[in-house]
């Protein structure tokens, strides 16, 4: 059980941080604030003020490359989500809800596995491995063959 809450923090996380670099971080910061101040019983204005905080830790991280303060930011969120998680379990069901607000593709999407091999020797040429490949062209289209 404790996994599963691990995965959902670092899960949660991870789309809180995300989120702070948009345009929508208003909406988002408005359902994360309601979620700790529910499940923590920390005031609202007390979340709002952390949030910004480390908002604009990851703007300044951001611009100028600090690749270290950006995990940390996302270190310290899934941590206390991880903590919130485990003090309430019913918190999982809520922060669940949240991401897939934040991610309505994530639900919609089937989870594809794909397996590539390949074989055969040395390959020569362009070599692609992917699930799906809509339009590819390698080397000159068919018009720029008809010229020449």
């Amino acid at each position: 059980m404790e996994a599963e809450l691990m995965a959902l923090a670092a899960a949660g996380a991870t789309a809180v941080v995300q989120q702070m670099a948009t345009d929508s971080w208003g909406q988002v910061r408005d359902r994360v604030i309601a979620f700790f101040s529910r499940h923590e019983g920390t005031e609202e204005e007390v979340i709002e003020g952390q949030l910004e905080t480390s908002r604009e830790e990851l703007t300044a991280a951001t611009d100028s490359g600090d690749e270290q303060t950006v995990a940390d930011v996302r270190a310290e969120w899934r941590t206390r989500l991880r903590r919130t998680l485990l003090a309430d379990p019913h918190a999982a069901s809520e922060l669940r809800a949240v991401l897939d607000e934040l991610e309505p593709h994530r639900t919609d999407q089937q989870g594809v596995e794909v397996h590539n091999a390949i074989s055969g020797g040395v390959q020569h040429g362009p070599v692609i491995q992917a699930g799906t490949v809509g339009s590819l062209t390698i080397g000159p289209s068919p018009a720029q063959r008809t010229q020449e």
